[in-house]
């Protein structure tokens, strides 16, 4: 009897992505062990963020590092830290509801524009965008920096429209007035290089992750790197202050997660990782591209842009009997429980990497049972 069967849930084996509607990623035994010795103990909150702190940013060759509860937490922090600078009177001034003299526009690329932008005016700021899904011209950003900008919010991933300026381009025009860039990378993760090269490498201020995705750590987890003058300002505004992002905060327990999950995601081999799973993934493109109106191929990245291999199903629903929505009801709705990703035509999107071997092989089992049935 598990905790899910006692409460009537019945377990998904995720084959789709590291959705947080799925719970993220599983987190390996030396973070849940990390997590159960953090949990017997009291300490300091503001001497564990800042000895985290440290940690992280040397194991991701950054000035600073801040661990809150995920990466739109982050955004909201790091948009708080850009309006108040972290001065204490400016803080206050936000926290008696006052504060119209701060800045409160947050520079956004229209391409850019995505479901977690709202953290943006969670921070009681708003969005300004520029340009549009085609195409943005610096001197687009240059007219849009006011005394009124508190940052640029800028997004990474292959998901993104692809019209905005290069990061670089970015740094470069938000820097000669100050105004901090602050870069949303959750799910850019691998490489490790993704750790410093937007923030030492390119210029940006601060670089967010989420820490429930490939770094495998809490879900209810974020990674904030970058220059120490901004991670300061988050940390000012940050819990367990009980200041504006009180209710953001984050337990001993995922930062103690965090840091073990981190150190040990920068000691794994990732180009061995990713080319044994892009073995297992070509193994079970094999498997399926056999079957009546079935077309399985692997693509070297995920759906985020991160260097993960996954298998990519494109159907004819004629030959095959079915279209890729009700493939994914079938396996949703049988037991166990599979997840996988359905994209905007005729085909889904199956991921190995956060499955067992025996679930990567009941995965296997029944994509060919449901296949093969239609």
């Amino acid at each position: 009897m598990t905790v899910y069967s006692e409460l009537g849930v019945r377990p998904i084996i995720n084959a789709a992505t590291t959705w947080t509607v799925l719970g993220g990623s599983l987190m390996p035994a030396e973070v849940l062990d990390a997590m159960r010795e953090a949990a017997q103990a009291f300490v300091d909150i503001h001497e564990l963020q800042a000895a985290a702190g440290r940690e992280l940013a040397r194991l991701t060759n950054n000035e600073a590092a801040y661990v809150t509860c995920g990466a739109a937490a982050g955004i909201v922090l790091g948009v708080l830290a850009g309006r108040t600078r972290g001065d204490l009177a400016s803080i206050g001034r936000l926290l008696e509801g006052a504060g119209s003299e701060l800045p409160d526009e947050v520079i956004m690329h229209t391409a850019h524009r995505i479901p977690y932008d709202p953290a943006v005016r969670f921070a009681g700021a708003r969005i300004r965008p520029i340009g549009n899904v085609l195409q943005t011209f610096d001197w687009e950003l240059e007219a849009a920096i006011t005394p009124r900008t508190a940052a640029v919010l800028h997004v990474i991933g292959s998901f993104v429209a692809p019209g905005a300026l290069d990061l670089a381009t970015v740094v470069k025009v938000a820097h000669a007035h100050d105004v901090p860039v602050i870069v949303d990378a959750a799910a850019q993760l691998p490489p490790v290089s993704s750790f410093w090269r937007f923030t030492r490498e390119v210029g940006a201020d601060i670089a967010i992750f989420s820490g429930g995705k490939e770094l495998r750590g809490p879900q209810s987890s974020g990674l904030i790197v970058g220059r120490a003058r901004w991670i300061e300002a988050i940390r000012t505004n940050g819990a367990p202050h009980q200041r504006l992002a009180r209710a953001m905060k984050v337990g001993k327990e995922e930062i103690a997660g965090l840091v073990v999950a981190v150190r040990r995601f920068v000691k794994i081999d990732h180009e061995q990782a990713w080319a044994d799973l892009h073995e297992r993934c070509t193994a079970l493109a094999d498997a399926l591209s056999g079957l009546d109106g079935v077309k399985a191929t692997v693509e070297d990245t995920n759906a985020a842009g991160a260097r993960i291999p996954r298998v990519m199903v494109a159907l004819d629903p004629r030959a095959a009997g079915r279209n890729a929505n009700s493939v994914a009801a079938a396996l949703r709705e049988r037991d166990p429980r599979i997840a996988v990703r359905v994209g905007k035509g005729e085909y889904f999107h199956v991921q190995l990497d956060l499955l067992t071997q025996s679930e990567e092989l009941a995965v296997r089992s029944r994509l060919v049972e449901v296949l093969s049935a239609s």
